[in-house]
């Protein structure tokens, strides 16, 4: 594989399409090596439309990347600045904690699979971005210790925000969350304007892997 021209392809056939113009954003996605955070076993999948396997010995559910396209879009709606704080819920291989640690402050991304976590952090140092931190844990709760945060992301799908995790953004501050059931997903950017008002906006129809421990609504048969 001429990887060069694999990750080139991937740039301007998968991402820019999906409207992801931010030349920032498409410089970034050319210089961070995604084929690093990949497993192995699935290096030739690394700039594929589609979800890339995360295997691992201790989770009851195979874990994913997300697609490419569905990466560099969040990154893009976030509009993360260098002086800002965020917090990733669902590390995976540490890609997208990579991309966010090049345009903010400090990255914290929670990872409730153990070995999940030490996949992410062993890429992350092998690529020397130091200023994100993987922390083994249940995200769904968030980190209220650290909180409040500029930018809240989840890397994953829930059936709908807790507002416990909106309640850790800072007035200004943005979370991006695919939610919704299959077959019908979307990606949703929340702003806090103030302590009590939030505004939505639906960015994208995609389908994301579930992340683990956050509600689900409950289903009545009859």
């Amino acid at each position: 594989m001429n990887t060069e021209q694999a990750r080139f392809n991937m740039i301007e056939q998968q991402i820019r399409p999906w409207e992801v113009l931010d030349p920032t954003v498409l410089a970034l996605l050319a210089v961070v090596r995604r084929e690093d955070f990949v497993p192995q076993a699935y290096r030739s999948m690394a700039f594929m439309d589609t979800e890339v396997p995360l295997p691992s010995t201790t989770s009851p559910a195979l874990q994913h990347m997300l697609p490419p396209r569905v990466e560099a879009r969040l990154l893009q709606d976030l509009d993360v600045h260098k002086h800002e704080r965020v917090l990733e819920i669902g590390a995976g291989s540490g890609y997208m904690a990579a991309l966010l640690g090049h345009r903010a402050q400090q990255v914290t991304t929670l990872e409730i699979d153990p070995d999940l976590a030490q996949f992410a952090r062993q890429n992350l140092e092998r690529a020397g971005i130091g200023n994100v931190k993987v922390v083994q844990a249940d995200g769904a709760k968030g980190l209220p210790g650290e909180a409040p945060f500029d930018v809240i992301v989840l890397s994953g799908s829930v059936a709908d925000v807790p507002p416990g995790l909106l309640g850790q953004l800072k007035t200004g501050g943005r979370l991006a969350a695919i939610v919704g059931q299959l077959p019908i997903m979307r990606a949703r950017l929340t702003t806090r304007r103030s302590e009590h008002d939030f505004v939505s906006v639906d960015l994208f129809d995609t389908v994301a892997p579930r992340l683990r421990n956050f509600d689900e609504p409950s289903r009545f048969s009859f």
